[in-house]
């Protein structure tokens, strides 16, 4: 699957961070400002994101999507509403982006949706009226937390195997500017030169926001040296979400493209 299409669609990833932070980061946060930036407190980062992640129920809020090419000296902006939702032992998770703005260009209306319901990841473009759905699990098999999903594909995931990100990347905190009034905690993982990402991705950066133990930011930087930027407003956690928002039909006079999954080779 084009991996630009899932940086878009599987905001998931985007996602894992924000629901592993809002659950985890309280006894954080409270010590944000003298944290030190020694692998100590790394190590406490990691606990709680791996203690605390599984109690997520749902999750909800405004995004903002960045993709820069500096090579091509382009960048465009979508924003956007994310929703997430886990009971029963599957996932569901929907992104409408609503606006697009391109380089210089005004802002304009731009309807994507993305929606993953265990099984079936479905891309529905309003603008060429088509819809693109790929098959990512068996129908007796559907994938139980989108997490999982997002750790076939993108490299900002992980965060509920704890030790497979340490085998992965170099992690380290980053020491901010202390006169700095956000008061962000910043997270780097670099990638190490035997990681399965070292062919997609470099760097990825995420800045929490120690007052509301959510990430502000997150940032990751391709081999091709593209940028993915993505921020998070208006969180809510664990509250409820109207099963209809993952409900969708078929737009009448859409072309309709699906990719079965593919068999595994005996």
């Amino acid at each position: 699957m084009d991996k630009k299409i899932i940086a878009k669609a599987a905001l998931s990833l985007l996602l894992l961070l924000n629901t592993c932070w809002a659950g985890g980061c309280n006894e954080i946060s409270a010590g944000c400002q003298s944290i030190e930036t020694d692998a100590n407190s790394v190590e406490t980062i990691l606990k709680q994101l791996k203690e605390k992640t599984t109690k997520l129920k749902s999750y909800q809020a405004q995004v903002e999507y960045r993709f820069k090419q500096p090579l091509l000296e382009s960048e465009t902006l979508r924003k956007g509403v994310l929703y997430y939702q886990r009971s029963d032992g599957t996932s569901r998770l929907r992104v409408n982006f609503q606006t697009l703005k391109q380089d210089d260009e005004k802002e304009q209306k731009y309807l994507e949706h993305f929606i993953f319901d265990g099984i079936w990841l479905t891309h529905i473009d309003y603008q060429i009226k088509a819809v693109k759905r790929h098959q990512l699990a068996e129908p007796n098999k559907p994938v139980g937390d989108v997490f999982d999903l997002v750790s076939r594909n993108l490299p900002i995931i992980g965060f509920t195997k704890v030790e497979e990100l340490k085998k992965q990347f170099e992690i380290k905190l980053v020491e901010l500017k202390k006169e700095k009034p956000d008061n962000l905690i910043q997270l780097n993982l670099k990638v190490k030169p035997d990681s399965i990402y070292k062919d997609d991705y470099t760097t990825i950066d995420f800045w929490i926001d120690g007052k509301l133990d959510l990430p502000a930011k997150v940032v990751a930087v391709s081999t091709e040296e593209d940028i993915y930027e993505i921020k998070f407003l208006q969180p809510e956690v664990n509250k409820k979400i109207d099963k209809k928002v993952f409900e969708f039909e078929m737009p009448k006079g859409f072309t309709v493209e699906e990719i079965p999954l593919k068999k595994k080779k005996e």
